[in-house]
């Protein structure tokens, strides 16, 4: 009997010890290869485990007891641990089901479990299937709540793209990497394109290759995360694959019926290389991956013929002097001896004209038809570069982590470095105008901006378990320089002395952020309680560098520099004063040099409470001080109510705030900007403790304040595979700041005057808090999947925005400026378009993807709603309907290893509708599109061809 009670009890300890044993197995992908990093769960609790590189898994955990796997782009699945080794295979699909960085600090919140909007993009199917390779391109299209578009004619804008989430302003979207945020760039936009005034985040510095998955959460998050955050935050989270070489080589051009000044044919050639290859460190799971890419883009031309005026009876003189090999610089001078002599050859009537004034008017006469024929030119031979710019440049990223110990302590960095040069176009200089010194440019020119914009990032960090508490210190450095040389101009007040290539100068932009981030899950308070708090220092720094003198200064016709308003600039043979300064974009002066710095420090709490299964709600608070303008503190307060396992309903309501920048507060230089018609104008930007802009009544620029609410709820139905999330939002931005108009001078010797003369300037520009504005919109993301056979499957995304931004409530305008009654140039007509309507306020995205173990099939149509002229004229504010663009690509995998890659953007070659005549936009036949608002570019069809290749 003993024995027998002995056997039975082994038994039971042994059933109880396989009951509660280790749970071990393997995670897979599709293909059956190991998915490192992979997440296993125990459901209902905080419980869990990550594979290894080999996909390996050991978990504690019972039998019988379910278990939750997820990975990014894979489908989440739910098992019954079994004893022995368990296999588990997922199928890629959506990334809502994985958790997310941003939004919450709950290290277990999912995005469809979210309580405010967030958005998981996964790079793994874009880089591949996509035909855009740069981030802000490859955004645009895949994420309706963000625009962005290349630039033409707008200085150094035409190199770095303006990018905005919900229409708000570039400088109102915070950019993290790996959850630490990201400097903004040097460069701010003063002209005529969306976003004027702001200054963004350089996306195309990050390499495609080197991320994993996008993160954009579409609410303001300014209680969280800080200053910027208004309409929401882009979370790039890094690659961490290892022992594996992802390699990609994508060529491609535009094959357009405009392509070639609208000849037709191909232009704008591409090449995109980029790599990424990781290594395992240690025994518990470090890696060092390392991504990177290179690219060379042509540029093209989208304008069809100039159709203004080019030569005028003089230039006729100066081609037959030329001829004779004569010094046309003496054609300059009083003695008009020799004017008469070869405007008598030429057959021009003079009239009896014997002086340089009687000459003036009758010279001053349009000859072009007559001189292009005896010139042998065309109309095209003037044309401008209305298109997009050239870019070369490369960026390497690495992401490393090393944990020390089993308990979760790990050092861990990131590093980036960028170096891109760029070359875009001005206006063209025409021989009949006084910029052009005909004596160096017989046909006239067409001056260029070539930038050199280098970036580069480190971070480094340290988290770990302090008793249950989990801590993460860091520190982030960032530093982005942007800097010109003008080729192919001239500084026309120095005549025959002028080089033509200067040295313009530039500006860089420093940031450094400290952060301590504390957190701890409460697994047995209410249904779970995480509990956050933390902290931050950064500090910035703005610099602006002076170029070489003869780019910015103008001289009087014997060389001398002029410093005193009663000096002259030397003239044309007309009488008209010469500009200084390189031609299309003048150097920065020793008056506009600067170095500026400021602190700022923060500290947060961030509470977050399962108060049941059901009901979930969250509080965030933020103090943060500036050292140039004072302190904030903001609220944010969100809940999320789950009605069943399926429907989820979602709302948040928050304070925010915007530091203006450093680049705002201090930026001042001289801009050749020129006006709705095309005519050039010296524009001063004048800091706003400047006299100038005490003179006007300007105040010192302050912080932007915010509120805003959403509320959407998402639902699943699991039995057809679909996802769908809908949310609404209002934000309201008060004190936003904006770039005025341009004020002139009253002409009458006056102290404004003087200080536009000393600035080499007509008129003057700053940044102010001039407006309050609204925004309020709808989101709407819907996804499925359909498994067609055992080969195929079918995903589908369809995702929507429709959004609209309204100026509320009076111009902030001072008393000085309303006595003046210059309130419409403080906020002009044209600026206010820009804000609400130079965007498309609907955007609409339907994506198909039909994939088998040896294709790819992937169907994009991008739905972009109408935008309007941004002018200063209501009459020529012509609206430009809405297009469809659609994108498609065809991939084989040839073998495990190699995948070949042939599509399209813009497949059926479509454009905006074309500048109307009656609107008076087109400035002589210079933008047959508009210029000042972007839907989708004017490149139009683009093909390319990819080749990937993968090895493990």
């Amino acid at each position: 009997m003993k024995k027998q009670y002995f056997l039975c009890y082994a038994l039971f300890l042994s059933v109880i010890g396989i009951a509660s044993a280790q749970i071990s197995g393997t995670v897979l992908d599709e293909d059956g290869g190991p998915l490192p990093g992979a997440s296993v769960v125990i459901k209902g609790t905080t419980t869990g485990s990550t594979t290894d590189f080999d996909g390996l898994f050991s978990i504690n955990a019972e039998v019988g007891d379910k278990l939750v796997v997820s990975y990014i782009g894979y489908e989440k699945k739910e098992v019954i641990a079994e004893a022995g080794g368990m296999s588990i295979q997922l199928s890629s699909g959506v990334a809502l089901s994985e958790v997310i960085i941003i939004g919450s600090r709950n290290p277990n919140r999912t995005a469809t479990e979210s309580m405010v909007p967030v958005d998981v993009i996964s790079m793994k199917e874009l880089n591949s299937v996509a035909p855009q390779v740069n981030l802000n391109q490859i955004l645009n299209y895949v994420a309706p709540s963000f625009t962005s578009n290349t630039q033409t004619i707008s200085d150094g804008t035409d190199h770095v793209d303006p990018a905005s989430l919900r229409g708000l302003g570039p400088d109102q979207v915070l950019v993290l990497i790996n959850g630490k945020r990201r400097h903004t760039s040097s460069l701010i936009n003063v002209n005529g394109t969306f976003g004027r005034g702001s200054v963004g985040t350089d996306l195309n510095a990050i390499p495609a290759a080197a991320i994993q998955r996008i993160e954009v959460l579409r609410d303001g998050a300014a209680a969280q995360y800080g200053s910027d955050a208004i309409a929401g935050v882009i979370n790039i989270v890094l690659n961490r694959s290892v022992n594996e070489l992802n390699m990609s080589v994508t060529t491609g051009a535009n094959f357009s019926k405009n392509a070639n000044d609208q000849t037709g044919g191909v232009d704008g050639a591409t090449t995109n290389i980029a790599a990424s290859y990781g290594v395992p460190l240690g025994e518990n799971g470090g890696l060092l991956n390392l991504s990177g890419d290179f690219d060379v883009r042509q540029p093209y031309g989208r304008m069809n013929e100039w159709e203004g005026d080019v030569f005028n009876q003089y230039n006729v003189i100066e081609r037959l002097a030329n001829g004779d090999g004569y010094d046309l610089t003496n054609l300059l001078d009083d003695d008009v001896t020799d004017v008469i002599q070869y405007a008598n050859q030429a057959g021009i009537d003079l009239n009896g004209a014997t002086t340089k004034a009687e000459l003036q008017p009758i010279l001053s006469a349009d000859a072009t038809e007559a001189e292009l024929a005896a010139r042998g030119q065309q109309r095209s031979d003037y044309n401008m570069r209305v298109g997009q710019s050239a870019l070369r440049g490369g960026r390497i990223f690495a992401n490393f982590s090393l944990p020390l110990d089993d308990n979760g302590t790990e050092v861990y960095s990131f590093a980036g470095i960028s170096s891109r040069t760029g070359n875009s176009a001005g206006f063209y200089r025409l021989p009949n105008q006084s910029r052009t010194f005909t004596p160096a440019y017989m046909n006239g020119f067409l001056p260029e901006i070539n930038s050199t914009i280098q970036d580069k990032s480190l971070s480094v960090g340290i988290k770990g378990k302090i008793n249950e508490w989990d801590v993460d210190l860091s520190n982030t450095y960032g530093k982005n320089s942007f800097l010109y040389t003008i080729g192919n101009t001239f500084n026309a007040s120095l005549q025959n002395a002028s080089p033509t290539i200067f040295d313009a100068g530039g500006f860089s932009f420093a940031q450094n952020t400290a952060n301590l981030d504390v957190t701890r899950f409460f697994e047995d308070a209410m249904s779970g309680l995480n509990v956050a708090f933390g902290a931050e220092y950064r500090v910035e720094n703005y610099d602006i560098v002076q170029g070489e003198e003869a780019s910015y200064s103008q001289y009087t016709a014997d060389g001398q520099r002029i410093t005193l308003a009663s000096q002259q600039a030397s003239q044309d043979f007309f009488g008209n004063g010469r500009p200084g300064g390189s031609q299309v974009f003048p150097g920065f002066s020793p008056n506009n040099e600067l170095s500026r710095g400021r602190s700022s420090v923060a500290g947060y709490v961030d509470l977050e409470a399962d108060f049941s299964e059901k009901f979930v709600a969250s509080f965030a608070t933020r103090f943060e001080n500036y050292s140039d303008f004072g302190s904030t503190i903001n609220f944010k307060l969100a809940a999320r109510y789950k009605i069943n396992d399926n429907i989820n309903l979602r709302a948040a309501a928050n304070t925010g705030f915007r530091a203006p920048s450093l680049h705002q507060i201090n930026f001042n230089s001289t801009s050749t900007i020129f006006d709705q018609n095309g005519n050039p104008q010296e524009v001063g930007t004048f800091a706003n403790d400047s006299r100038a802009a005490k003179l006007l009544g300007i105040p010192e620029l302050k912080e932007e304040t915010s509120s805003s609410v959403s509320v959407g709820f998402t639902a699943k139905i699991p039995d057809a595979n679909l996802t769908l999330t809908v949310d609404g939002y209002y934000v309201e931005i008060n004190d936003r700041v904006v770039y005025t108009g341009q004020f002139e001078g009253p002409g009458t010797g006056t102290e404004l005057d003087n200080l536009l003369s000393q600035a080499n300037a007509t008129a003057a520009s700053f940044f102010a808090n001039a407006i309050n504005t609204e925004s309020r919109g709808l989101d709407i993301v819907l996804t499925h999947t359909a498994n067609l056979s055992d080969n195929w499957r079918l995903k589908s995304d369809l995702a929507g925005t429709l959004s609209k931004t309204n100026q509320i409530g009076d111009i902030n305008s001072s008393e000085v400026l309303e006595d003046a009654g210059l309130v419409d140039t403080y906020f002009p007509e044209d600026s206010r378009v820009y804000l609400e309507e130079a965007v498309p306020r609907t955007k609409l995205n339907l994506s198909n993807s039909l994939t088998s173990d040896k294709w790819v099939m992937f169907l994009r149509n991008v739905y972009f709603g109408e935008v309007t002229e941004a002018t200063t004229v209501i009459a020529n504010q012509q609206d430009f309907g809405s297009k469809i663009v659609t994108d498609l690509s065809i991939g084989y995998k040839a073998t495990d290893a190699l995948t070949l890659t042939l599509g399209a953007n813009n497949l059926l070659d479509i454009y905006p509708d074309r500048a109307e005549e009656q609107f008076g936009n087109r400035s002589s036949g210079r933008f047959d599109w508009s210029r000042r608002a972007q839907q989708f570019g004017i490149g139009g069809r683009f093909l390319f061809a990819r080749v990937s290749f993968t090895l493990k």
